[in-house]
């Protein structure tokens, strides 16, 4: 029997590529899809390079634990809003498999938030170790709908091949239905 970590890439040698497809049919498993549900919009989006790097940038230096924070925009990415600024905040778990936002300094984001008719844009958080896709937990975790989930993978496989640059991607989680949203970095 081959060990193979949980979201890691199998061993080398006979039987990789059946090791390979299995592991592959395994991170599918839980994922729902879009669950019969049409996209709720936006089909994409564009996010400044600067934040991106910020985001990125609190990743690494949050690790061994997943980040988190929020994007602010001025309207919701689905109504063609666009994200204003980044806001990091800290994982009151302070765990590397999950995160779950400072209540002190999520009220005070919403109250700073509501006060400038802004909105919170993209929530976001990093995968130490796996895809830049919602797990299980995320989408149990999942309370705003309008918002998109942007998420980061620090995993070194699944950075982008040309740059070295940590996957970054969003998500719309809706009705039980989970739907990618392109991401287009503007420079």
């Amino acid at each position: 029997m081959v060990n193979e970590p949980r979201y890691g890439s199998a061993p080398e040698g006979p039987g990789a590529r059946e090791a390979d497809a299995e592991l592959a049919a395994e991170r599918e498993a839980y994922y729902p899809g879009a669950a019969g549900q049409p996209h709720p919009g936006p089909a994409t989006v564009r996010l400044p390079a600067a934040i991106r790097d910020a985001i990125v940038e609190h990743a690494r230096r949050e690790v061994p634990n997943e980040a988190c924070g929020i994007v602010v925009g001025d309207g919701v990415a689905a109504d063609g809003g666009r994200p204003l600024r980044w806001v990091p905040l800290r994982n009151a778990l302070l765990s590397a498999f999950r995160y779950a936002i400072s209540p002190r300094d999520l009220l005070r984001l919403t109250v700073e938030t509501d006060d400038a008719d802004e909105v919170f844009w993209a929530i976001v958080h990093s995968h130490v170790a796996s895809p830049a896709r919602p797990s299980p937990t995320d989408l149990r975790e999942s309370h705003y709908p309008d918002a998109l989930y942007l998420l980061v993978s620090l995993d070194p496989a699944e950075a982008d091949l040309s740059t070295g640059v940590p996957n970054v991607r969003a998500w719309r989680i809706v009705d039980g239905g989970v739907h990618e949203v392109e991401v287009t970095i503007d420079d």
